[in-house]
């Protein structure tokens, strides 16, 4: 039972659509628009060939020269490499020019894109590999030595390798490969004998033929692999059509309050992770827009540094960010006045985060809510909300949600929470040789995502937790999200994460760890604040004070490893 379903007595769905979402948002889309993201690019190119597509470091490239750099890429690896279509290419980069020039590349030759986490230890990246059974990969150098200890242990035949600067011009490119490697030493030794260049891949693309293949919708062009946080990562096959199908549900919802040709984004989130891959890269890939890619969004000084360059229209990332840039004194000075549309989404948005956004930067921070698999957008909040709700908000065109309880039945009460179920174009086909594991999570054509959430009556959907995550107080649900949004209203919190401990009274007890913005924060504070905002069965029996939280590489605070780091203590 969907959104629509669940509401159809009342009809209350299209009250949705007709008056909460702004005029011009479309209902439903239509996922075969192009045949695939190669048939989407080469619209793209072509229209706005002169305009500036990404740039890094202060160095550009037009659509007109994506174009050609990526012909020459993809015909590099059809002939040089002899690799067929539907072979799988690995992509292990941050933000730099080289990952479109690659990705697009990869795609027009009829290949498959595996993005690859640069942090990834080499047990994380020889999983990955052999998973996705890629014969070749495209690496920044820094990284290389990862991939020393176990690429003879992969399918992997070819590697690629190129530098932080090798497309920043002659000039400003030598300087920053020379710094890079000699004077921050971020690039440790490897031996990787046989590995060629991406400059040298670039240059011999150039003199050879590229022969566009028949590419389908059902074809798979990524495969993105989840965090693995549960276990080993597992590979979302995501075909053209689930691609194509997610930039124009993000058109559909986005499109209206942005100007083909005229937008700047800011991409500080990397794009081997899918939310900036489909919201940043493919979107703004088709609505002309210019990416300002950062490179080390860690650095936040530097990242403002870089951002108050550009008078950017939008700006996407994850709560931890946002949290970062609001608690920085240069970027409270930025002017915000062409700023049009910021997106939160990863992890949850803090209301105390959302609120101070709104503030300082004059627009709402609305909050998105995906998965990998589902390419990754299935609800949004509305771009003329007025103010932070706490939501998720509205499911996007051409998708159904529904919620689920414990005993597999449908809820149908307002308030009332389950886990939360997609139907719709962008919902993977399944995951990579593993149908077990794709028959656990697709039945019935629904998409169980593991999340619990609850609808009110404007069919606003609100995310309470994951089921993992979940609480027990003596028989009573405690949700992380409603905790570290109490706790981050106090002026002096930087940061805070929740989790269970167990306990042989009640079952388990709420323990948060804080890092402070204020040094003189006691654990007594916190708690005297919690009381004031929370039923006293979710009032923290246990403050831990932190310099730091761990974290994934996109900024989203890993409790899994902080619960594990308990029971270890147990």
């Amino acid at each position: 039972m969907s959104a629509q379903v669940l509401y159809m007595q009342e009809n209350l769905v299209e009250k949705v659509w007709l008056n909460r979402y702004p005029a011009g948002v479309p209902a439903e889309i239509d996922p075969d628009k192009y045949g695939s993201l190669v048939e989407m690019f080469e619209a793209s190119v072509a229209k706005f060939a002169d305009l500036p597509a990404f740039v890094n470091m202060g160095e550009t490239i037009t659509y007109r020269r994506l174009e050609e750099q990526s012909r020459a890429f993809a015909a590099y690896l059809q002939n040089d490499l002899k690799l067929e279509k539907g072979d799988r290419v690995a992509v292990m980069m941050p933000n730099l020019l080289q990952y479109p020039i690659a990705v697009f590349g990869i795609l027009r030759a009829g290949l498959t894109v595996v993005n690859v986490n640069p942090l990834y230890t080499p047990r994380e990246l020889e999983h990955q590999l052999k998973d996705s059974g890629s014969k070749a990969i495209v690496i920044v150098s820094n990284f290389a030595h990862t991939l020393e200890k176990v690429v003879y242990n992969t399918p992997v035949k070819h590697v690629i390798l190129t530098r932080m600067g090798d497309n920043l011009g002659l000039a400003k490119g030598t300087l920053v490969n020379f710094v890079v490697k000699y004077v921050k030493k971020l690039v440790p030794k490897y031996h990787l004998p046989g590995a060629s260049s991406m400059r040298h891949a670039l240059s011999s693309g150039r003199f050879l033929q590229y022969v566009k293949p028949e590419i389908r919708g059902s074809d798979i062009a990524f495969l993105q692999y989840t965090g693995g946080t549960t276990g080993l990562s597992k590979g979302a096959m995501l075909t053209h059509r689930n691609m194509i199908a997610n930039v124009e549900q993000c058109l559909g919802v986005y499109g209206p309050r942005l100007t083909p040709g005229k937008e700047l984004v800011v991409t500080a989130l990397p794009l081997y992770h899918v939310f900036a891959l489909t919201v940043n890269c493919l979107l703004f890939l088709q609505l002309g827009g210019y990416n300002l890619l950062i490179s080390n969004p860690r650095d936040i000084a530097g990242f403002v540094k870089e951002i108050k360059r550009y008078p950017f229209t939008c700006i996407t990332g994850v709560n931890t960010l946002f949290n970062a840039l609001i608690n920085n004194e240069e970027f409270n000075a930025i002017n915000f006045e062409r700023l049009k549309l910021t997106i939160g989404g990863g992890m949850a948005v803090q209301r105390a985060v959302a609120e101070k956004w709104q503030k300082l930067a004059g627009v709402p921070l609305l909050e998105g809510y995906g998965l990998t698999e589902c390419a990754p957008l299935v609800s949004v909040c509305p771009y003329d909300l007025e103010s932070y709700n706490g939501s998720i908000g509205l499911p996007v065109c051409s998708t159904d949600i529904r919620l689920v309880d414990d005993a597999g039945n449908v809820v149908t009460e307002i308030g009332q929470p389950g886990e939360l179920q997609v139907r719709g174009p962008q919902v993977m086909v399944g995951y990579w040789q593993r149908p077990e594991a794709t028959a656990e999570v697709i039945q019935d054509g629904w998409l169980c995502t593991g999340d619990i959430a609850v609808c009110d009556e404007q069919g606003f959907f609100k995310i309470v937790d994951r089921k993992k995550d979940m609480i027990l107080v003596s028989g009573f649900n405690v949700y992380p999200n409603e905790i570290e949004d109490v706790v981050a209203m106090h002026g002096k919190v930087l940061e805070v994460a929740a989790i269970g401990m167990p306990n042989p009274v009640s079952g388990e007890v709420v323990k948060i760890f804080v890092v402070r913005k204020d040094k003189s924060l006691t654990e007594d504070e916190v708690i005297i604040h919690c009381r004031k905002h929370l039923t006293a069965y979710k009032v923290p029996k246990v403050v831990e004070f932190r310099d730091e939280l761990p974290k994934t590489n996109v900024g989203k605070i890993l409790r899994r490893v902080l619960r594990d780091e308990e029971l270890a203590k147990q």
